[in-house]
């Protein structure tokens, strides 16, 4: 399960309080208490039936079970499970049952009882104060024809994140310079997840409401927006390679979208995938009039409900004609379909090989014609030989070159280390996906090596070619909540691995380590390593690791930790040249409201260009601080 904490955070509704039991365990670690009795000490227990009890008895129970469970409960193949459905923010559920593909079956409530259904499917109250993004006045003009594929933020073929000083205008002779510019409260919104683009003078940004926003850099004010279906979690990326410049991103219910970066305008849109509980979190990769499109599902967690037959879904690549969203391939990580291979101790069928489900962008390998991804680990027995694992496929047709398993029979679910553990498979873990992409950095001594960061804290170097080893090194502890969670980021030959190595409720050999590293590319060799103090105190959702993708910008690696603080590190020294905490005070929004920092976590990491840095604050997930700021800084020197 990568960190992403996405599957702890949708276990909603009926689920969720298998969830506040999960967080209880780690709290009490957090704070030095017995972790083997929280789950189960009688006033939690209460607090977690007291929350269960007080979410069935909403009025919206009854309006879903009377229009909605006949095909959300598992009955229909294709349809969004329940606990997908609850990832939604209230306003984004509404918007379906009042003008989306729900509108037939939700015409019989009245409006009241739409927002009802709305609150108890989402699980949250739907505010009264609605702030908007103030739309950009005549005067603010932007240039269509400089929208180019050239002017993205830093996603190359090769994913090494690398912003030149040129470029991004901060170095370390500027940085320390960098105050506030602007700053929004991205509207309905608890997270920030989606890496914003820059390009033809815009922003474009995907939001937790569903939305994806192109906001005029200089001030924030809006252009225009896109409804999608879902949360846009994933990254914004652009191609410019035909008619028309397409912005492509994908949501939480794994819908692709083709969208007209100067209008908005859809043109396609595909499901990547039929199954319920199927997603997309990595960014989509254009290379070539194709896009590659990485696809992963939330299934984990239901596998925490006893129940729960577990499990039947496997990741993919699927490769797409990027003017039309006509499938060009498709191939998955595990190529045997799941079947029952057991029960568990109630008699419910375990369904297996399932997993290895791919949470990051596929990297480029131009020169061989192949693209690589790093899987997570399987979520029922069997395990499989492509969990855990570097994978190069080849760009035509998707067929599978070479497989590196970093991690042998990693089989884990959301059953684990709880008072629930029917589900849980007789491996129990590790938990050690690769979360973060893969990046193709070229060498010295070894010529072009793929590279990529693991949940183990390991850092391996692979030949693209045949898929053999060059070099591995241990850089974190490792863990469920360890190593290196969303990506790593190279300057030449100088890899930056940051290092979350937040406590999971499990014991590990090795002292964590959460901060930032500098590693050779060449031999793996740590050059430096810039530990973080861990100054929470008694700060809720707070961390000192490192959790979100680092950036390189110039002569400086800049990331955001889940202590609500972004700092620039040099890349010669390690030494911290600049930080800023962004959840102490609030910050004066654009929209009228106030823009209120959290956790930095996720793929969405910092972005600069022009003497201006680009951040994204609140994670809001599995005890990380929740936010909606989405802030831009200025150097002023």
């Amino acid at each position: 399960m990568l960190i992403e904490f996405d599957h702890y955070y949708m276990l909603s509704l009926f689920m969720r309080p298998i969830l506040f039991a999960m967080l209880a365990i780690l709290a009490t670690q957090a704070t030095g208490a017995d972790t083997n009795s929280s789950a189960s000490d009688p006033d939690s227990m209460q607090a977690i039936n007291a929350a269960r009890a007080a979410r069935e008895s909403l009025p919206g129970r009854a309006h879903y079970d009377e229009a909605c469970a006949i095909c959300h409960n598992g009955n229909v193949a294709k349809a969004p499970h329940r606990d997908m459905v609850g990832l939604l923010t209230v306003d984004s559920i509404l918007n379906i049952l009042e003008n989306g593909i729900m509108k037939e079956q939700a015409s019989s409530f009245t409006a009241e009882e739409r927002v009802e259904l709305a609150e108890y499917l989402s699980g949250e109250e739907r505010g009264q104060v609605r702030y908007t993004i103030p739309s950009c006045p005549a005067t603010v003009a932007y240039k269509k024809s400089e929208i180019k594929s050239g002017s993205n933020w830093g996603i190359q073929p090769a994913n090494t994140r690398t912003i030149s000083a040129r470029s991004g205008g901060i170095t370390s002779k500027n940085v320390s310079s960098l105050k506030p510019k602007w700053a929004l409260a991205m509207p309905g919104a608890s997270r920030m997840r989606s890496q914003p683009l820059l390009a033809g003078g815009l922003i474009f940004v995907g939001s937790h409401g569903g939305i994806v926003h192109a906001l005029d850099q200089e001030s924030g004010c809006e252009v225009w927006s896109f409804k999608a279906s879902g949360e846009v979690r994933t990254g914004v990326v652009l191609d410019d390679s035909g008619e028309v410049p397409f912005l492509y991103f994908g949501d939480v219910l794994a819908n692709v979208y083709g969208v007209d970066a100067r209008s908005g305008k859809l043109v396609w849109r595909m499901r990547a995938d039929d199954h319920p509980n199927a997603t997309i979190t990595g960014t989509p990769t254009p290379y070539e009039g194709a896009l590659f499109v990485p696809v992963s599902a939330l299934e984990v967690s239901l596998a925490a409900n006893p129940e729960y037959e577990c499990c039947t879904f496997r990741g993919s690549v699927v490769a797409l004609d990027g003017q039309t969203g006509e499938l060009k391939w498709k191939t998955y990580t595990i190529p045997k379909k799941p079947a029952v291979s057991g029960k568990n101790p109630i008699g419910t069928n375990i369904i297996g090989p399932s997993g290895a489900v791919v949470w990051n962008s596929p990297s480029i390998d131009t020169k061989n014609n192949q693209l690589f991804i790093g899987t997570g680990e399987n979520m029922s027995s069997p395990a499989s030989l492509t969990s855990d694992a570097m994978i190069a496929m080849d760009l035509t047709t998707g067929k599978i070159n070479w497989v590196f398993q970093a991690t042998k029979n990693d089989v884990w679910n959301a059953a684990c280390d709880t008072d629930f553990p029917e589900n849980c498979p007789v491996e129990n873990g590790p938990d050690f996906d690769f979360g973060g992409a893969t990046i193709v950095v070229e060498t010295s001594k070894h010529g072009r090596l793929v590279i990529a960061g693991q949940k183990s804290g390991f850092v391996h170097a692979i030949k693209p070619k045949t898929g053999e080893l060059v070099w591995q090194t241990r850089v974190g502890r490792g863990g469920i909540q360890g190593g290196i969670h969303f990506g790593i980021a190279a300057a030449g030959e100088t890899l930056l691995v940051p290092i979350s190595d937040m406590g999971d409720g499990r014991s590990y050999p090795n002292p964590d380590r959460p901060g930032m590293n500098a590693l050779d590319a060449n031999s793996g060799e740590i050059l430096w390593t810039t530990l973080h103090e861990d100054n929470c105190g008694e700060r809720a959702g707070c961390d000192p690791g490192i959790s979100q993708v680092v950036t390189v910008v110039g002569d400086l690696v800049i990331g955001g930790a889940m202590d609500g603080v972004v700092r620039a590190y040099s890349i010669k020294t390690g030494d911290v040249l600049w930080d800023m905490d962004v959840t102490t005070v609030p910050y004066p929004s654009i929209t009228g409201d106030a823009a209120v920092g959290g956790s930095f976590g996720g793929a969405a990491g910092p972005i600069a260009l022009d003497g201006n840095l680009f951040i994204s604050a609140g994670y809001g997930i599995y005890n990380h601080k929740p936010g909606n700021l989405f802030m831009v800084l200025e150097t002023t020197e």
